[in-house]
């Protein structure tokens, strides 16, 4: 059981985030308890949210991916980190412009649906927008690390350099972003986990405060590392990346570090039913 403290911090939460790969599938392999999960926090008036740095998909690919797990959700229920990264651009460059993508249809979806013109011409390019791209060729690092040189912001979506499926850790966005930092020589501005422009846009949605907020991942140095920094409740899982032994190394570990979202589950009913 955990300690008094944090039970009352677990029984206050008005909100969950929870990444996806690792936390809800791994790759297109549906992980247990989810949909159980997310109805008892609807029954017990608590929101939640699906926080990804996944930028392959839109909001409604990512809901299709969970109908197929039996897992109900709107494209409301869901963050990835192509949309942030777009809000962000938008936010932060209001002028908008040319954005050339390394990247998949969620990226590029988010990045005209806020306003900005894709290009592949390198000379063109205001900005060179990277996430994770399955169908990758040295053609697309060349043109985009020429248009960078050439003067082209440079924005990332995330900077994780593997996620798991159902085969292990494969390469990610952020070996991407590496192989473009080395060469060029210049480092991107990345928006997704851990950095706090996607949490903050995760509990804007959700009208709630970051203290009143649960954060549930698998990753350390993404998901819960950038959550302790805003005073989040944090809870690691072990159907991921990070493994137990990972989590006790760090300093400040999780507040949790369960197996998996049906121990999370208990957990909450038997916080819940203690009060």
């Amino acid at each position: 059981m955990i300690s008094d403290v944090l039970a009352e911090r677990v029984r206050k939460t008005r909100a969950v985030l929870l990444d996806m790969d690792g936390v809800v599938y791994l790759g297109d392999m549906p992980l247990p308890g989810v949909q159980d999960f997310l109805d008892y926090l609807e029954a017990t008036g608590r929101k939640w949210l699906c926080v990804t740095n996944n930028s392959s998909k839109t909001p409604d690919m990512f809901v299709d991916k969970l109908a197929k797990m039996n897992v109900r959700a709107t494209a409301e229920n869901v963050l990835g980190s192509a949309v942030a990264t777009a809000n962000w651009m938008a936010n932060a460059y209001p002028q908008k412009g040319k954005a050339l993508m390394v990247g998949e249809e969620g990226l590029s979806a988010a990045l005209e649906a806020y306003g900005f013109e894709m290009t592949a011409n390198r000379h063109a390019a205001d900005f060179v927008v990277a996430g994770i791209d399955f169908d990758l060729t040295y053609a697309k690092v060349e043109r985009a690390a020429l248009a960078i040189r050439d003067g082209a912001i440079f924005v990332g979506t995330n900077s994780d350099p593997s996620f798991p499926n159902e085969n292990g850790q494969v390469p990610g966005a952020g070996s991407i972003l590496a192989l473009l930092a080395t060469a060029t020589g210049v480092e991107p501005t990345v928006i997704g986990k851990p950095n706090a422009g996607m949490f903050d846009m995760a509990t804007t949605r959700l009208g709630v405060t970051a203290e009143e907020t649960m954060m549930v991942g698998d990753r350390y140095d993404t998901d819960i590392a950038g959550a302790i920094g805003l005073d989040m409740t944090t809870v690691g899982v072990l159907t991921g990346v990070t493994t137990a032994e990972g989590y006790a190394q760090e300093d400040p570990p999780p507040d949790i570090v369960l197996h998996g979202i049906p121990d999370l589950l208990a957990l909450f009913k038997e916080v819940d039913n203690s009060s």
